[in-house]
């Protein structure tokens, strides 16, 4: 098996509430402001999260896992698209991510019964990496409909 790492760099200038910081792509993929504000905010806010990449992190590892299910079962997709939305508490012991819940749109499904789509998108997300790294913290939800 082949090791490989990502990596994401922050830079913070300023206290936790006044503050702000860049996270960084080591790939060079994206660079993102981030504050604390925007962290807590409920929307229109242009900042990202920790938890709005935790979400994007969950999308990507999912739809790539249910693509290549979809192809393993003999089937194949126009286009999959997946949302992952990734609910926090804030409460006296501070942020919890509580929750993540994937929900996939696959277009032009072919080669598979459309009613069997929800059973292999669950089955999916049990192979997905990111999926493991969080289950057991966080509850984890699967949506899956053929468009």
């Amino acid at each position: 098996m082949a090791t490989f790492a990502r990596h994401v760099d922050v830079e913070w200038t300023g206290n936790l509430m006044e503050g702000s910081g860049t996270a960084k792509a080591g790939t060079g993929a994206f660079s993102l402001p981030v504050t604390f504000p925007s962290r807590i905010a409920a929307t229109g806010d242009t900042k990202t999260t920790p938890e709005e990449l935790m979400a994007g992190s969950h999308a990507v590892c999912f739809c790539m896992v249910l693509t290549n299910t979809i192809a393993k079962q003999g089937g194949k997709a126009k286009s999959v698209k997946v949302t992952a939305t990734v609910t926090a508490d804030k409460g006296d012991a501070g942020i919890k991510v509580v929750s993540s819940h994937l929900k996939a749109v696959v277009e032009g499904l072919e080669g598979i019964d459309k009613s069997g789509l929800s059973d292999l998108a669950t089955g999916a997300e049990k192979g997905c990496p990111i999926s493991n790294a969080i289950r057991g913290t966080v509850a984890i939800t699967v949506e899956a409909h053929a468009a």
